[in-house]
Protein backbone atom coordinates (compact mmCIF):
# COMPACT_ATOMS: atom_id res chain seq x y z
CA UNK A 1 0.00 0.00 0.00
CA UNK A 2 2.77 2.16 1.46
CA UNK A 3 4.39 1.92 -2.20
CA UNK A 4 1.57 2.52 -4.24
CA UNK A 5 1.30 5.99 -2.41
CA UNK A 6 4.75 6.19 -3.35
CA UNK A 7 4.27 5.71 -6.73
CA UNK A 8 1.01 7.92 -7.45
CA UNK A 9 2.86 10.52 -5.48
CA UNK A 10 6.13 10.33 -7.72
CA UNK A 11 3.68 10.50 -10.75
CA UNK A 12 1.51 13.43 -9.14
CA UNK A 13 4.78 15.01 -9.41
CA UNK A 14 5.58 14.64 -13.02
CA UNK A 15 2.33 15.68 -13.81
CA UNK A 16 2.72 18.66 -12.19
CA UNK A 17 6.28 19.35 -13.42
CA UNK A 18 4.93 18.52 -16.97
CA UNK A 19 2.21 21.07 -16.56
CA UNK A 20 3.93 23.48 -14.62
CA UNK A 21 6.71 23.23 -18.00
CA UNK A 22 4.24 23.71 -20.24
CA UNK A 23 2.72 26.50 -19.01
CA UNK A 24 6.18 28.18 -18.43
CA UNK A 25 7.21 27.21 -22.04
CA UNK A 26 3.67 28.87 -23.22
CA UNK A 27 4.39 32.18 -21.13
CA UNK A 28 7.51 32.34 -23.55
CA UNK A 29 5.52 32.28 -26.91
CA UNK A 30 5.54 35.65 -27.62
CA UNK A 31 2.31 38.30 -28.45
CA UNK A 32 2.44 39.16 -32.25
CA UNK A 33 0.22 41.72 -33.69
CA UNK A 34 0.56 42.47 -37.32
CA UNK A 35 -0.53 46.04 -39.10
CA UNK A 36 -1.64 45.77 -42.78
CA UNK A 37 -2.07 49.14 -44.82
CA UNK A 38 -3.47 49.36 -47.93
CA UNK A 39 -2.13 50.94 -50.69
CA UNK A 40 0.78 52.40 -48.92
CA UNK A 41 3.40 54.28 -50.72
CA UNK A 42 7.11 54.07 -50.67
CA UNK A 43 7.55 57.44 -50.43
CA UNK A 44 4.76 57.68 -47.86
CA UNK A 45 6.56 57.18 -44.61
CA UNK A 46 8.37 59.79 -42.82
CA UNK A 47 11.62 57.99 -42.65
CA UNK A 48 12.09 57.90 -46.24
CA UNK A 49 11.98 61.52 -46.38
CA UNK A 50 7.98 62.20 -46.70
CA UNK A 51 6.25 65.39 -45.68
CA UNK A 52 3.68 63.77 -44.70
CA UNK A 53 3.88 63.17 -40.55
CA UNK A 54 4.17 59.89 -38.94
CA UNK A 55 6.17 60.24 -35.83
CA UNK A 56 4.77 56.76 -34.10
CA UNK A 57 5.83 54.79 -37.63
CA UNK A 58 9.01 56.29 -37.52
CA UNK A 59 9.60 55.88 -33.81
CA UNK A 60 8.58 51.79 -33.86
CA UNK A 61 10.22 51.46 -36.82
CA UNK A 62 13.56 53.25 -35.48
CA UNK A 63 13.47 51.27 -32.88
CA UNK A 64 13.11 47.93 -34.44
CA UNK A 65 14.73 46.97 -37.91
CA UNK A 66 13.95 48.74 -41.01
CA UNK A 67 13.05 46.09 -44.16
CA UNK A 68 14.66 48.12 -47.09
CA UNK A 69 14.83 45.23 -49.79
CA UNK A 70 11.21 43.52 -48.93
CA UNK A 71 8.56 42.79 -51.14
CA UNK A 72 5.04 42.07 -51.26
CA UNK A 73 2.16 41.88 -54.37
CA UNK A 74 1.04 44.67 -56.44
CA UNK A 75 -2.75 44.39 -55.73
CA UNK A 76 -4.58 43.88 -52.58
CA UNK A 77 -5.44 39.94 -52.62
CA UNK A 78 -2.50 38.68 -53.73
CA UNK A 79 -0.36 39.64 -50.58
CA UNK A 80 -3.32 39.26 -48.27
CA UNK A 81 -3.53 35.57 -49.51
CA UNK A 82 0.46 35.10 -49.85
CA UNK A 83 0.52 36.67 -46.05
CA UNK A 84 -2.06 34.38 -44.74
CA UNK A 85 -0.78 31.11 -46.51
CA UNK A 86 3.15 31.49 -47.56
CA UNK A 87 2.20 30.42 -50.99
CA UNK A 88 2.78 31.68 -54.31
CA UNK A 89 -0.46 32.80 -55.67
CA UNK A 90 0.11 30.43 -58.74
CA UNK A 91 -0.06 27.80 -56.11
CA UNK A 92 -3.59 29.39 -55.09
CA UNK A 93 -5.25 30.08 -58.37
CA UNK A 94 -5.27 33.76 -57.24
CA UNK A 95 -2.69 34.89 -59.89
CA UNK A 96 -4.51 37.10 -61.98
CA UNK A 97 -6.43 40.53 -60.62
CA UNK A 98 -8.01 40.64 -57.31
CA UNK A 99 -11.17 39.13 -55.69
CA UNK A 100 -14.33 41.25 -56.78
CA UNK A 101 -17.33 40.74 -54.49
CA UNK A 102 -19.74 39.38 -57.33
CA UNK A 103 -17.22 36.68 -58.03
CA UNK A 104 -17.63 33.11 -56.62
CA UNK A 105 -13.86 33.38 -55.52
CA UNK A 106 -11.56 32.59 -52.45
CA UNK A 107 -8.29 31.52 -50.78
CA UNK A 108 -8.76 28.02 -50.87
CA UNK A 109 -8.84 25.80 -47.46
CA UNK A 110 -6.74 22.86 -48.99
CA UNK A 111 -3.79 24.31 -47.22
CA UNK A 112 -4.35 26.13 -43.32
CA UNK A 113 -3.53 29.49 -43.24
CA UNK A 114 -1.39 31.51 -40.40
CA UNK A 115 -4.94 32.01 -37.96
CA UNK A 116 -5.22 28.51 -38.17
CA UNK A 117 -1.47 27.83 -36.96
CA UNK A 118 -1.30 30.23 -34.02
CA UNK A 119 -4.69 28.83 -32.60
CA UNK A 120 -2.76 25.66 -32.95
CA UNK A 121 -0.16 26.05 -30.94
CA UNK A 122 -2.53 27.96 -28.08
CA UNK A 123 -3.00 31.38 -29.00
CA UNK A 124 -6.01 33.56 -29.32
CA UNK A 125 -6.58 34.72 -32.38
CA UNK A 126 -8.40 37.87 -33.68
CA UNK A 127 -8.73 39.97 -36.63
CA UNK A 128 -9.70 43.92 -37.44
CA UNK A 129 -10.58 45.60 -40.76
CA UNK A 130 -10.31 43.74 -44.42
CA UNK A 131 -10.16 40.43 -45.14
CA UNK A 132 -10.26 40.44 -48.99
CA UNK A 133 -9.77 36.56 -49.21
CA UNK A 134 -13.23 35.76 -50.28
CA UNK A 135 -16.38 35.06 -48.81
CA UNK A 136 -18.86 33.26 -51.13
CA UNK A 137 -19.56 30.54 -48.96
CA UNK A 138 -19.44 30.21 -44.93
CA UNK A 139 -16.20 28.27 -44.76
CA UNK A 140 -14.19 30.90 -46.69
CA UNK A 141 -15.02 33.75 -43.42
CA UNK A 142 -12.48 34.52 -41.14
CA UNK A 143 -13.95 33.43 -37.97
CA UNK A 144 -14.25 30.05 -39.51
CA UNK A 145 -10.68 29.85 -40.50
CA UNK A 146 -8.79 30.27 -37.54
CA UNK A 147 -9.78 33.32 -36.04
CA UNK A 148 -11.58 33.39 -32.68
CA UNK A 149 -13.07 36.73 -33.37
CA UNK A 150 -13.47 39.05 -36.43
CA UNK A 151 -14.65 42.61 -36.87
CA UNK A 152 -14.27 44.38 -40.61
CA UNK A 153 -15.30 44.12 -44.29
CA UNK A 154 -15.40 41.48 -46.81
CA UNK A 155 -14.71 43.42 -49.95
CA UNK A 156 -11.89 45.08 -51.34
CA UNK A 157 -13.13 48.85 -50.36
CA UNK A 158 -15.82 50.89 -49.53
CA UNK A 159 -16.78 54.06 -47.53
CA UNK A 160 -15.42 55.13 -45.10
CA UNK A 161 -17.96 56.26 -42.76
CA UNK A 162 -20.60 54.46 -44.07
CA UNK A 163 -19.10 51.27 -44.20
CA UNK A 164 -21.45 50.48 -47.53
CA UNK A 165 -20.28 49.32 -50.96
CA UNK A 166 -21.90 49.39 -54.17
CA UNK A 167 -23.30 46.37 -56.28
CA UNK A 168 -23.24 46.09 -60.10
CA UNK A 169 -26.46 47.65 -59.94
CA UNK A 170 -24.75 50.95 -58.68
CA UNK A 171 -26.58 50.64 -55.34
CA UNK A 172 -24.83 50.77 -51.65
CA UNK A 173 -25.14 47.71 -48.76
CA UNK A 174 -23.69 47.43 -45.81
CA UNK A 175 -19.94 45.60 -45.75
CA UNK A 176 -19.60 45.62 -41.69
CA UNK A 177 -19.34 42.44 -39.69
CA UNK A 178 -19.27 42.05 -36.32
CA UNK A 179 -18.20 38.13 -36.08
CA UNK A 180 -21.21 36.67 -38.20
CA UNK A 181 -23.75 39.41 -37.33
CA UNK A 182 -23.77 42.80 -39.35
CA UNK A 183 -23.22 46.19 -37.58
CA UNK A 184 -25.82 48.75 -38.81
CA UNK A 185 -24.68 50.79 -36.01
CA UNK A 186 -21.34 53.05 -36.86
CA UNK A 187 -22.56 55.55 -39.71
CA UNK A 188 -20.16 58.31 -39.38
CA UNK A 189 -17.47 56.35 -37.44
CA UNK A 190 -14.31 56.90 -39.37
CA UNK A 191 -12.94 53.29 -40.43
CA UNK A 192 -9.13 54.26 -39.03
CA UNK A 193 -10.78 55.25 -36.02
CA UNK A 194 -13.35 52.43 -35.31
CA UNK A 195 -10.89 49.66 -36.61
CA UNK A 196 -8.52 50.99 -33.47
CA UNK A 197 -10.57 51.34 -31.27
CA UNK A 198 -11.82 46.97 -31.88
CA UNK A 199 -8.07 45.87 -31.83
CA UNK A 200 -7.24 48.09 -28.42
CA UNK A 201 -10.92 46.60 -27.55
CA UNK A 202 -9.25 42.94 -28.23
CA UNK A 203 -5.99 44.15 -26.42
CA UNK A 204 -7.89 45.27 -23.31
CA UNK A 205 -10.21 41.90 -22.95
CA UNK A 206 -7.08 39.59 -23.85
CA UNK A 207 -6.90 36.38 -21.57
CA UNK A 208 -2.90 36.92 -20.67
CA UNK A 209 -2.76 33.64 -19.68
CA UNK A 210 -2.27 32.96 -23.63
CA UNK A 211 -0.62 34.47 -26.31
CA UNK A 212 -2.60 36.78 -28.78
CA UNK A 213 -2.13 37.02 -32.33
CA UNK A 214 -3.69 40.29 -33.52
CA UNK A 215 -4.12 41.03 -37.28
CA UNK A 216 -4.91 44.69 -37.81
CA UNK A 217 -5.75 45.45 -41.52
CA UNK A 218 -6.68 48.53 -41.94
CA UNK A 219 -8.75 50.14 -44.64
CA UNK A 220 -6.27 52.95 -45.11
CA UNK A 221 -5.05 54.62 -47.05
CA UNK A 222 -7.13 52.82 -49.83
CA UNK A 223 -9.61 55.19 -51.77
CA UNK A 224 -11.88 56.87 -51.34
CA UNK A 225 -10.37 59.58 -50.27
CA UNK A 226 -11.92 60.20 -46.97
CA UNK A 227 -10.46 61.87 -43.40
CA UNK A 228 -11.93 64.00 -41.10
CA UNK A 229 -11.24 67.63 -41.90
CA UNK A 230 -8.69 67.98 -38.59
CA UNK A 231 -6.11 65.56 -40.31
CA UNK A 232 -6.14 67.53 -43.62
CA UNK A 233 -5.68 70.65 -42.46
CA UNK A 234 -2.40 69.54 -41.24
CA UNK A 235 -1.62 69.64 -44.75
CA UNK A 236 -2.49 72.75 -46.17
CA UNK A 237 0.67 73.99 -48.11
CA UNK A 238 0.25 70.60 -49.90
CA UNK A 239 -1.60 72.25 -53.31
CA UNK A 240 -3.19 68.92 -55.15
CA UNK A 241 -6.13 68.01 -53.13
CA UNK A 242 -6.06 64.14 -53.74
CA UNK A 243 -2.41 64.14 -52.50
CA UNK A 244 -3.70 66.67 -49.19
CA UNK A 245 -6.23 63.95 -48.54
CA UNK A 246 -4.33 61.16 -48.44
CA UNK A 247 -1.89 62.96 -46.34
CA UNK A 248 -4.34 63.30 -43.52
CA UNK A 249 -5.42 59.77 -43.91
CA UNK A 250 -2.05 58.82 -43.32
CA UNK A 251 -1.95 60.67 -39.85
CA UNK A 252 -5.16 59.42 -38.93
CA UNK A 253 -3.67 55.74 -39.57
CA UNK A 254 -0.19 57.39 -37.54
CA UNK A 255 -1.94 58.15 -34.75
CA UNK A 256 -4.29 55.01 -34.42
CA UNK A 257 -1.15 52.93 -34.83
CA UNK A 258 0.36 54.74 -31.58
CA UNK A 259 -2.73 54.39 -29.83
CA UNK A 260 -2.72 50.51 -30.32
CA UNK A 261 1.06 49.86 -28.93
CA UNK A 262 -0.09 52.45 -25.94
CA UNK A 263 -2.60 50.23 -25.23
CA UNK A 264 -0.19 46.96 -25.64
CA UNK A 265 1.91 48.86 -23.22
CA UNK A 266 -0.66 49.55 -20.84
CA UNK A 267 -1.95 46.35 -20.47
CA UNK A 268 1.59 44.78 -19.74
CA UNK A 269 1.77 42.87 -23.10
CA UNK A 270 4.23 45.20 -25.05
CA UNK A 271 7.35 43.73 -23.64
CA UNK A 272 6.88 40.21 -25.06
CA UNK A 273 5.32 41.30 -28.40
CA UNK A 274 6.56 41.15 -31.59
CA UNK A 275 5.21 43.77 -33.73
CA UNK A 276 4.75 43.73 -37.59
CA UNK A 277 4.08 46.77 -39.83
CA UNK A 278 3.83 46.41 -43.45
CA UNK A 279 1.69 47.49 -46.69
CA UNK A 280 0.16 45.04 -49.19
CA UNK A 281 1.01 46.82 -52.28
CA UNK A 282 2.80 50.26 -53.66
CA UNK A 283 0.95 53.46 -53.30
CA UNK A 284 -2.17 54.56 -56.27
CA UNK A 285 -0.79 57.65 -57.71
CA UNK A 286 -4.07 58.54 -59.16
CA UNK A 287 -5.42 58.56 -55.89
CA UNK A 288 -3.04 61.03 -53.53
CA UNK A 289 -0.20 57.95 -53.56
CA UNK A 290 3.57 58.25 -54.35
CA UNK A 291 6.64 55.80 -54.95
CA UNK A 292 8.90 57.66 -55.72
CA UNK A 293 12.53 57.44 -56.38
CA UNK A 294 11.04 54.46 -57.33
CA UNK A 295 9.28 53.25 -60.82
CA UNK A 296 5.66 52.41 -61.50
CA UNK A 297 2.60 52.26 -59.06
CA UNK A 298 -0.02 50.13 -57.54
CA UNK A 299 -0.73 47.27 -59.77
CA UNK A 300 2.52 47.49 -62.03
CA UNK A 301 5.28 45.16 -62.31
CA UNK A 302 7.81 47.76 -61.76
CA UNK A 303 9.31 48.32 -58.18
CA UNK A 304 6.60 50.89 -57.06
CA UNK A 305 4.11 48.57 -57.74
CA UNK A 306 5.25 45.47 -54.94
CA UNK A 307 8.73 46.91 -53.30
CA UNK A 308 7.29 48.13 -50.38
CA UNK A 309 7.01 49.61 -47.01
CA UNK A 310 7.87 47.09 -43.84
CA UNK A 311 9.41 46.59 -40.05
CA UNK A 312 9.16 44.83 -37.27
CA UNK A 313 9.78 46.21 -33.76
CA UNK A 314 9.11 45.31 -29.93
CA UNK A 315 11.30 44.22 -27.29
CA UNK A 316 12.16 40.45 -28.84
CA UNK A 317 14.26 42.39 -31.38
CA UNK A 318 17.85 41.69 -31.25
CA UNK A 319 19.47 44.06 -33.00
CA UNK A 320 17.35 47.75 -32.65
CA UNK A 321 17.93 50.78 -34.54
CA UNK A 322 19.05 48.62 -38.00
CA UNK A 323 18.03 48.56 -41.27
CA UNK A 324 18.04 45.01 -43.04
CA UNK A 325 18.93 44.81 -46.73
CA UNK A 326 18.30 41.22 -46.95
CA UNK A 327 15.50 39.99 -49.33
CA UNK A 328 12.63 39.19 -47.78
CA UNK A 329 8.69 38.36 -49.19
CA UNK A 330 5.26 38.81 -47.77
CA UNK A 331 5.27 34.96 -47.96
CA UNK A 332 7.78 34.55 -45.76
CA UNK A 333 5.41 35.63 -42.63
CA UNK A 334 3.77 32.45 -42.45
CA UNK A 335 6.70 30.39 -41.37
CA UNK A 336 8.71 33.16 -39.66
CA UNK A 337 5.62 34.11 -37.32
CA UNK A 338 4.55 30.74 -37.10
CA UNK A 339 7.59 28.85 -35.53
CA UNK A 340 8.38 32.41 -33.87
CA UNK A 341 5.40 31.16 -32.31
CA UNK A 342 6.44 27.86 -31.59
CA UNK A 343 3.93 26.45 -33.80
CA UNK A 344 4.57 23.44 -36.21
CA UNK A 345 4.44 23.61 -40.35
CA UNK A 346 2.57 20.38 -40.44
CA UNK A 347 0.19 19.58 -42.69
CA UNK A 348 0.54 22.82 -44.63
CA UNK A 349 0.60 22.70 -48.64
CA UNK A 350 4.85 23.19 -49.30
CA UNK A 351 5.27 26.78 -48.46
CA UNK A 352 7.21 28.90 -51.11
CA UNK A 353 7.91 31.52 -47.73
CA UNK A 354 11.36 30.89 -45.82
CA UNK A 355 11.44 31.21 -42.15
CA UNK A 356 13.60 34.63 -41.73
CA UNK A 357 13.22 35.45 -37.82
CA UNK A 358 17.11 35.12 -37.80
CA UNK A 359 17.59 37.61 -40.37
CA UNK A 360 15.46 39.99 -39.16
CA UNK A 361 15.92 40.04 -35.82
CA UNK A 362 20.01 39.64 -35.31
CA UNK A 363 21.34 40.55 -39.08
CA UNK A 364 21.93 36.71 -40.33
CA UNK A 365 21.84 36.15 -44.45
CA UNK A 366 18.60 35.43 -46.12
CA UNK A 367 17.55 32.49 -46.80
CA UNK A 368 15.61 33.84 -50.26
CA UNK A 369 18.13 34.08 -53.45
CA UNK A 370 14.97 33.94 -55.46
CA UNK A 371 11.45 36.07 -55.96
CA UNK A 372 8.23 34.93 -57.91
CA UNK A 373 6.66 38.47 -58.35
CA UNK A 374 3.90 36.67 -60.35
CA UNK A 375 2.99 34.46 -63.90
CA UNK A 376 0.00 35.65 -64.87
CA UNK A 377 -1.37 33.62 -67.93
CA UNK A 378 -5.08 35.41 -68.50
CA UNK A 379 -3.25 38.86 -68.30
CA UNK A 380 -3.49 39.97 -72.14
CA UNK A 381 -0.48 38.96 -74.14
CA UNK A 382 2.18 41.49 -75.42
CA UNK A 383 4.57 41.56 -78.51
CA UNK A 384 6.14 38.67 -80.09
CA UNK A 385 7.42 35.60 -78.28
CA UNK A 386 11.90 36.43 -78.28
CA UNK A 387 13.14 33.45 -77.12
CA UNK A 388 11.83 29.89 -78.15
CA UNK A 389 12.09 26.41 -75.84
CA UNK A 390 11.76 28.40 -72.65
CA UNK A 391 9.07 30.85 -71.19
CA UNK A 392 6.89 32.79 -73.85
CA UNK A 393 8.03 36.57 -72.98
CA UNK A 394 4.30 37.68 -73.98
CA UNK A 395 2.88 36.08 -70.76
CA UNK A 396 2.82 39.26 -68.16
CA UNK A 397 5.76 38.02 -65.49
CA UNK A 398 8.29 38.82 -63.04
CA UNK A 399 10.74 37.33 -61.18
CA UNK A 400 13.97 38.16 -58.73
CA UNK A 401 17.08 36.07 -58.65
CA UNK A 402 19.96 37.62 -56.57
CA UNK A 403 20.64 40.94 -57.42
CA UNK A 404 18.76 40.67 -60.73
CA UNK A 405 15.01 41.30 -61.89
CA UNK A 406 13.30 40.33 -65.11
CA UNK A 407 9.88 41.16 -66.14
CA UNK A 408 8.32 39.97 -69.42
CA UNK A 409 5.00 40.80 -70.90
CA UNK A 410 3.23 43.87 -70.32
CA UNK A 411 4.36 45.51 -66.99
CA UNK A 412 1.72 48.65 -66.58
CA UNK A 413 2.59 51.88 -66.74
CA UNK A 414 6.79 52.57 -65.69
CA UNK A 415 6.68 56.05 -65.37
CA UNK A 416 9.04 57.49 -62.11
CA UNK A 417 5.89 60.01 -60.76
CA UNK A 418 7.58 63.03 -58.12
CA UNK A 419 5.53 63.93 -55.13
CA UNK A 420 3.31 65.95 -56.68
CA UNK A 421 4.14 69.01 -53.08
CA UNK A 422 7.83 68.91 -54.48
CA UNK A 423 8.67 70.68 -57.34
CA UNK A 424 12.00 70.50 -57.06
CA UNK A 425 12.24 66.90 -59.16
CA UNK A 426 12.92 66.79 -62.82
CA UNK A 427 9.39 65.77 -64.42
CA UNK A 428 11.42 64.37 -67.70
CA UNK A 429 11.14 60.50 -65.92
CA UNK A 430 6.98 60.79 -66.01
CA UNK A 431 5.71 58.56 -68.89
CA UNK A 432 8.80 56.81 -69.80
CA UNK A 433 6.78 53.45 -70.35
CA UNK A 434 3.90 53.37 -72.19
CA UNK A 435 1.78 50.59 -71.98
CA UNK A 436 0.96 49.91 -75.48
CA UNK A 437 4.55 49.25 -76.38
CA UNK A 438 5.69 45.91 -78.09
CA UNK A 439 8.90 45.65 -76.06
CA UNK A 440 8.31 42.56 -73.83
CA UNK A 441 10.93 41.89 -71.66
CA UNK A 442 13.59 44.18 -69.29
CA UNK A 443 16.25 42.86 -67.28
CA UNK A 444 17.73 45.32 -64.34
CA UNK A 445 20.13 45.09 -61.79
CA UNK A 446 17.70 46.16 -58.92
CA UNK A 447 20.95 46.35 -56.27
CA UNK A 448 22.70 48.68 -58.15
CA UNK A 449 19.53 50.28 -60.22
CA UNK A 450 16.99 50.39 -57.99
CA UNK A 451 15.03 52.66 -59.57
CA UNK A 452 14.74 50.96 -63.26
CA UNK A 453 16.86 53.65 -64.94
CA UNK A 454 18.86 50.97 -66.59
CA UNK A 455 17.88 47.96 -68.88
CA UNK A 456 20.01 45.25 -69.58
CA UNK A 457 18.30 43.05 -71.64
CA UNK A 458 20.18 43.90 -74.57
CA UNK A 459 23.09 43.67 -73.38
CA UNK A 460 22.93 40.20 -71.17
CA UNK A 461 20.97 37.96 -73.27
CA UNK A 462 22.39 34.81 -71.62
CA UNK A 463 21.00 36.15 -68.29
CA UNK A 464 17.59 36.57 -69.84
CA UNK A 465 17.27 33.11 -71.02
CA UNK A 466 18.70 31.99 -67.53
CA UNK A 467 15.67 33.90 -65.50
CA UNK A 468 13.08 32.76 -67.97
CA UNK A 469 14.16 29.08 -67.30
CA UNK A 470 13.90 29.88 -63.79
CA UNK A 471 10.34 31.22 -65.04
CA UNK A 472 9.66 28.34 -67.10
CA UNK A 473 10.06 25.91 -63.95
CA UNK A 474 7.93 28.13 -61.53
CA UNK A 475 5.11 27.85 -64.46
CA UNK A 476 5.43 24.39 -64.82
CA UNK A 477 4.26 23.95 -61.23
CA UNK A 478 1.42 26.47 -61.01
CA UNK A 479 -2.21 25.89 -60.84
CA UNK A 480 -4.66 26.97 -62.76
CA UNK A 481 -5.71 30.38 -62.21
CA UNK A 482 -9.09 30.92 -60.76
CA UNK A 483 -10.84 33.84 -61.72
CA UNK A 484 -15.06 32.98 -62.25
CA UNK A 485 -17.67 35.87 -63.86
CA UNK A 486 -19.89 37.60 -61.51
CA UNK A 487 -22.64 35.81 -60.12
CA UNK A 488 -26.09 38.14 -59.56
CA UNK A 489 -26.88 35.89 -56.55
CA UNK A 490 -24.01 37.95 -54.83
CA UNK A 491 -26.67 41.13 -54.90
CA UNK A 492 -26.45 42.06 -51.07
CA UNK A 493 -30.61 42.84 -51.67
CA UNK A 494 -31.12 39.24 -51.42
CA UNK A 495 -29.60 39.05 -48.08
CA UNK A 496 -31.00 42.19 -46.46
CA UNK A 497 -28.66 44.65 -47.87
CA UNK A 498 -25.73 43.04 -46.62
CA UNK A 499 -22.49 41.61 -48.21
CA UNK A 500 -21.89 38.16 -47.43
CA UNK A 501 -22.35 34.32 -48.30
CA UNK A 502 -24.53 33.54 -50.87
CA UNK A 503 -23.84 30.16 -51.76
Amino acid sequence: MAANKKQSFTLFCWAFLAVYSAIAQGAKQPNIVFVLADDYGFNDIGYHGSVIKTPHLDKLAGSGVKLENYYVQPICTPTRSQLMSGRYQIHTGLQHGIIWPEQPNALPTDSPIMAEKMKECGYSTHMVGKWHLGFYKDEYLPWNRGFDSYYGYLTGSEEYYTHKRSFLNGKEYLDLHDQDKPDFNQSHHYSAHLFTQKAIQRVKEHDKSKPLFLYLAYQSVHSPLQVPKRYEERYSFIKNRKRRIYAGMVSAMDEGVGNLTQALKDEGLWDNTVFVFSTDNGGQVHEGGNNFPLRGWKASLWEGGFHGIGFVSGPLVKSPGTVSKELIHVTDWYPTLVKLAGGSLNGTKPLDGYDQWDTISTGAPSKRHVLLHNIDILYRHSGQQLYNHTFDTRVRAAIRVGDMKLITGNPGNGSWVPPPENDSHDLHFVSEFHSSTTKNVWLFNITADPTEHHDLSDKMPDVVVYMLKHLENFNRTAVPPRYPPYDRKSNPALRGGVWGPWM
